[in-house]
C-alpha cells in the first residue's frame, strides 16, 4: 500500500511535527519504567508526527529493526504485536503492585485505581495482533 506524497508544509509546521515526533519516543522511554505510560502508542505517535515533519526521520523509524515492523503492522492492519500487549499489561500490574508496597497508606491504591477504571490496556486487548491476520486471511482491516 503506497501513500500519496505528503503535501509541502511550511518550515514552522515541519519543525513542530518533528519536535512532537522527537518528544513521543522520549515519553515512550520514560514509559518503559513507568507503568502508566505504555511505549507502543508513543512510537506510533512518533511515526505519525515524523510522517508530517521529517521524511528522513520517518524512514529511519520505519527501517529500525525493533520499531519498524510494529509501525508497519499498525499502518497496514491496525494491529499491535502480542508481545507489546503482554508487556503493557505486565508493567501496569507490576507498577500497581509496587506502588501498593511503597506508597504511604492514603496513596497506595491510586495507581491501581487509575489503571482499572480507565483501563488503558482494555483497548489494547481488543486490538488485533499481526498473527490474527495471518491465521484468518479473510479478516479485513478495522
Amino acid at each position: 500500500m503506497t501513500l500519496p506524497p505528503p503535501p509541502h508544509r511550511p518550515l514552522w509546521q515541519r519543525a513542530g511535527w518533528t519536535a512532537a515526533g522527537a518528544l513521543s519516543p522520549a515519553l515512550g522511554i520514560v514509559g518503559i519504567f513507568l507503568p502508566l505510560l505504555p511505549t507502543t502508542p508513543f512510537v506510533l505517535l512518533a511515526a505519525f508526527c515524523f510522517s508530517r515533519g521529517s521524511e528522513r526521520v520517518e524512514t529511519w523509524l520505519l527501517t529500525h529493526p525493533r520499531f519498524g515492523p510494529m509501525v508497519a503492522d499498525w499502518r497496514e492492519r491496525r494491529a499491535i504485536p502480542r508481545r507489546a500487549k503482554q508487556l503493557a499489561w505486565t508493567m501496569m500490574a507490576a507498577g500497581s503492585a509496587w506502588a501498593g508496597w511503597v506508597l504511604p497508606s492514603p496513596w497506595r491504591w491510586l495507581p491501581a485505581l487509575v489503571c482499572w477504571p480507565w483501563r488503558p490496556g482494555c483497548g489494547n486487548c481488543r486490538m488485533a495482533t499481526p498473527d490474527e491476520f495471518d491465521a484468518h486471511p479473510s479478516r479485513t482491516r478495522p
